[in-house]
C-alpha cells in the first residue's frame, strides 16, 4: 500500500467523522433548546413552584460548597502544622 493511498484513505475517514461529529452535535444544540423553551412553559406557568425549585437548589449548591470549603481548610491546617 503506497503512502497517497493512505493518507487519502485516513482523510476520508477524518471527513467522515467529522461530518457525523456536526450532525450530533446539531442534534444535541436542537434537544438542549428545545429544554430550554420546556423549561420557560414550566416557568412561566408556575412561577411558584419555579421560584420554590430555584431556591431549594441554590441552597443545596450553597451548603454542598460550604461543606467542602470546610473540609478544603481543615486539609490546609493539617498541611501547615
Amino acid at each position: 500500500m503506497d503512502t497517497k493511498k493512505v493518507h487519502d484513505q485516513a482523510k476520508e475517514a477524518l471527513e467522515d467523522m467529522r461530518k457525523k461529529a456536526e450532525k450530533e452535535a446539531e442534534k444535541v444544540k436542537k434537544a438542549v433548546e428545545d429544554a430550554g423553551k420546556k423549561a420557560q412553559d414550566y416557568i412561566k406557568k408556575n412561577p411558584a413552584k419555579a421560584t420554590a425549585v430555584s431556591a431549594g437548589v441554590g441552597a443545596a449548591l450553597g451548603a454542598m460548597l460550604a461543606f467542602f470549603m470546610k473540609g478544603k481548610k481543615k486539609e490546609d491546617t493539617k498541611e501547615k502544622k
